[in-house]
């Protein structure tokens, strides 16, 4: 399975940011894994980001698909509201499903979970869960409400227990009401996991007041990875922004915390 966590960020009574972030692993039963699956991805040329759990062949296909329809504007027009926005993403994606073959439906996981978020202006922001379960072959829509605080949104996969556990410890502290503090959390989960079906390093994608979906680097176990893969003979490695695991800007060049960049420390319990 997986571990997908999505939050917001607040500034001055405000939603600044909607993040998701997944780990890397992609397996076929216990012993067999493959830590370098893109599970997050977000549009170019509009304000939309996507992870998904789950059944891996059909989502992996189908979400670069209707990322590219969306950038080249045969999705949804550019002045969408976000519930348009959603429901031509949704639609299409059970129309594509179900044409799906049918011989498939035994090698297809129990459930595909997909995260939909997207921002209308500045300040309108949405995040919704897709849910297909093979039981009755049924769709369905969860919604989230979104807190006066920085806080998570939904978190799917088989990591959620662990992730939420911990989450516990981090409500504790001082830094509990923060961006960072969900995803120095995540970090932490995928660093101590014990289930084997979550692994490799972190992929994040973003939403902010303004621009398109940001598609973030990570900085991992001194290494640099972008969508699950390491990164390593760039000639520019800055074209795109960078975090470590305390959720810092980075220089992806030295792979330290950028010089002025806001110091983000561990959240520390009271």
């Amino acid at each position: 399975m997986t571990l997908v966590v999505s939050w917001i960020g607040m500034d001055s009574r405000k939603i600044s940011s909607l993040n998701i972030a997944s780990d890397s692993r992609i397996s076929w039963g216990i012993t067999a894994t493959y830590d370098f699956g893109r599970k997050v991805f977000g549009c170019k040329n509009h304000p939309v980001i996507i992870g998904y759990c789950g059944d891996v062949l059909f989502p992996s296909i189908v979400i670069n698909q209707l990322i590219d329809l969306s950038d080249q504007g045969f999705l949804f027009p550019a002045i969408s509201t976000n519930d348009e926005k959603f429901d031509a993403f949704y639609q299409k994606l059970k129309e594509l499903f179900a044409d799906y073959p049918s011989q498939t439906i035994g090698i297809v996981d129990d459930t595909i979970q997909i995260l939909f978020a997207c921002r209308s202006g500045e300040i309108d922001f949405l995040c919704k869960k897709i849910t297909w379960r093979k039981a009755g072959d049924s769709w369905s829509v969860g919604n989230q409400t979104f807190s006066e605080h920085s806080d998570k949104l939904f978190i799917i996969g088989s990591g959620r227990i662990e992730f939420e556990e911990r989450f516990k410890e981090f409500q504790k502290s001082n830094e509990a009401k923060t961006s960072r503090a969900v995803f120095q959390c995540f970090c932490e989960t995928l660093e101590n996991i014990t289930n084997n079906y979550v692994g490799g390093p972190p992929q994040l994608v973003g939403l902010y007041n303004r621009f398109n979906a940001m598609q973030f680097g990570i900085i991992h176990k001194n290494k640099r990875y972008f969508h699950g893969i390491e990164v390593n003979n760039s000639v520019d490695y800055n074209r795109v922004e960078w975090r470590n695991k305390l959720f810092e800007i980075c220089d992806g060049e030295t792979k330290k915390i950028r010089i002025n960049a806001q110091k983000q420390p561990r959240a520390k319990r009271h």
